[in-house]
């Protein structure tokens, strides 16, 4: 399919100018025009209503990190754990703060999105112990939910790393999960990464420099909440996985949808013509990546729907520090 003119136009915008490559900028600098690019994108739109927002302190052993929660208008007993994308290196809530409203008031659920603590002052496994923490503390601050682990980008990769994590030490199973573009294979050697690493949004040399932040440690790219597609994916949620079709990490989440599968988890792949990695950031401004995002959501509430609302929140809200 063509690239959709909208993203296309995005593309133009930031080739004229000119981004230097992240590894000639301090780390300060790439999350700066990280998060400058994420305002610009969402400047003038709309956002998603929804009834509260808060944001609170969790500890997560070594130090204490955010979390942001959003509660629906409506509430339907749901509850989102959220990890956002940026390379594990750059993004946070505010930079997602568009797409956990738009997931909260399509899915009628509460979002706890986590403000992880970000390589390369914290290499893996920090942000993946972050995303476990922050799971069980959303459980805790709102008990008896349909729990979906849910993340963009480096943020899908966490998620599925955090769901490996509790079902290998014993923990409640999430009710479903929610992975988009996610990084799967830290060679980079999918045939998409060939095709797409340069001049559609995402660069190879970027990924690179990501993946060299977040695992110092060459030997760590073998370990399995990082190299996916040569992990045990058994005994799974049921998953819903978007990719973009001019997206590097492509055929990285296509091969992983049929892992999944291949192990007896229930997949559904949705994916994203005409649209590059980051549509879910697009979402209130470029129409394709809204209604991809849409069948995105579409597909996680097919999951959800036949399962038990749980009770009510108290009228207070968000619960207390």
């Amino acid at each position: 399919m063509a690239m959709d003119r909208f993203v296309n136009a995005l593309i133009q915008w930031q080739a004229a100018a000119r981004p230097a490559p992240a590894r000639t900028l301090s780390v300060d600098q790439v999350r700066r025009r990280y998060a400058d690019n994420a305002a610009r994108v969402r400047e003038g739109a709309a956002l998603k209503a929804v009834a509260q927002s808060a944001d609170r302190l969790v500890d997560g052993g070594d130090g204490t990190f955010r979390v942001r929660m959003y509660l629906p208008e409506t509430d339907r007993g749901r509850l989102v754990t959220y990890l956002h994308g940026g390379g594990w290196t750059v993004g946070d809530v505010d930079t997602h703060d568009p797409v956990c409203r738009r997931i909260a008031g399509t899915l009628h659920a509460v979002v706890v999105s986590v403000d992880y603590r970000r390589a390369p002052e914290h290499p893996y496994p920090g942000p993946l112990e972050d995303g476990i923490a922050a799971a069980r503390w959303a459980e805790r601050a709102f008990p008896g939910r349909a729990h979906v682990i849910a993340g963009d980008s480096a943020g899908g990769a966490l998620a599925l790393g955090i769901a490996m994590h509790r079902r290998d030490h014993g923990g409640a199973p999430f009710a479903a999960q929610l992975l988009v573009y996610p990084p799967a294979d830290p060679s980079l050697q999918s045939p998409s990464v060939a095709r797409y690493g340069s001049g559609y949004l995402s660069e190879l040399d970027d990924l690179l420099w990501y993946y060299d932040q977040y695992l110092p440690d060459p030997a760590a790219r073998t370990d399995a909440a990082v190299d996916l597609l040569n992990a045990d994916l058994g005994d799974l949620a049921p998953t819903v996985i978007g990719t973009a079709e001019f997206d590097p990490l492509h055929d990285e989440g296509v091969r992983l949808a049929a892992r999944l599968a291949a192990a007896g988890v229930p997949v559904r792949h949705v994916p994203g013509p005409g649209l590059v990695h980051g549509y879910l950031l697009m979402a209130d401004i470029v129409p394709a990546a809204a209604a991809v995002t849409g069948d995105v959501l579409a597909a996680v509430e097919d999951l959800l729907a036949p399962l038990p609302a749980a009770p009510r929140p108290p009228a207070a809200g968000c619960p207390p520090r």
